[in-house]
C-alpha cells in the first residue's frame, strides 16, 4: 500500500499530540479525526471499540514511555483507524443513544450479512428524548454493525460498515 508510509508519520506524530495533552490534564479520554484517520487515546487503558484497520494496525503501536513498553501506565492508545478502500461506513448524524430495533421483543434493523438500499432504516438515536431514524446513505451488504445496543455514540461515528453492493 503506497501511503502507509504517511498513514503511520501522521498516526504516529497524532498519538504523540494526544498523548502530551491527556498528560496536562485532567481528561481521561481524548478522541480526534484528522482526513480518513481517527486516533483516541485514553487513561488508564480503556477497552478497545473498535478493531484496527489493517493499513493502521502498525501506526497504532504506542509511542516509547507509555504502558505497553513498560513506561508509566499513564496511557494507552485504544484506536487509530483509517478509512479502508474497499467498505464503507454508514456514519451517525447526531450524538445520542443508538438503538438496533424500534424495541427490545423486536429483530434488529440490520445484522452481519444483510442487504440494505438506500434510505433502509438500519438504527434509532435517542437525542433529546426524541427517537430518529437513522436510514442508510448507501447500498450493499452489511459486513459488521460497529456501534452496540444502548451504546452512547458520537455524531460522523460510524454505526454500521457496508461492502458495496
Amino acid at each position: 500500500m503506497s501511503d502507509a508510509p504517511e498513514v503511520r508519520a501522521e498516526a504516529t506524530a497524532l498519538v504523540k499530540e494526544l498523548l502530551a495533552r491527556l498528560e496536562t490534564s485532567d481528561v481521561r479520554e481524548i478522541e480526534v479525526s484528522a482526513g480518513d484517520l481517527r486516533v483516541r487515546v485514553s487513561r488508564d487503558g480503556a477497552a478497545v471499540s473498535a478493531p484496527l484497520a489493517p493499513a493502521a494496525a502498525a501506526a497504532a503501536s504506542p509511542p516509547p514511555g507509555t504502558a505497553a513498553t513498560g513506561g508509566p501506565p499513564m496511557a494507552t492508545v485504544v484506536t487509530a483507524v483509517a478509512a479502508s478502500k474497499d467498505s464503507d461506513a454508514i456514519t451517525a448524524p447526531l450524538t445520542g443513544v443508538f438503538y438496533r430495533s424500534a424495541s427490545p421483543q423486536l429483530p434488529p434493523f440490520v445484522q452481519a450479512g444483510s442487504v440494505v438500499s438506500a434510505g433502509d432504516v438500519i438504527g434509532l438515536i435517542e437525542a433529546m428524548k426524541l427517537f430518529n431514524e437513522i436510514r442508510s446513505t448507501k447500498s450493499g451488504r452489511v459486513r459488521r454493525v460497529v456501534a452496540e445496543n444502548g451504546q452512547l455514540v458520537r455524531a460522523h461515528q460510524p454505526l454500521v460498515e457496508l461492502d458495496p453492493a
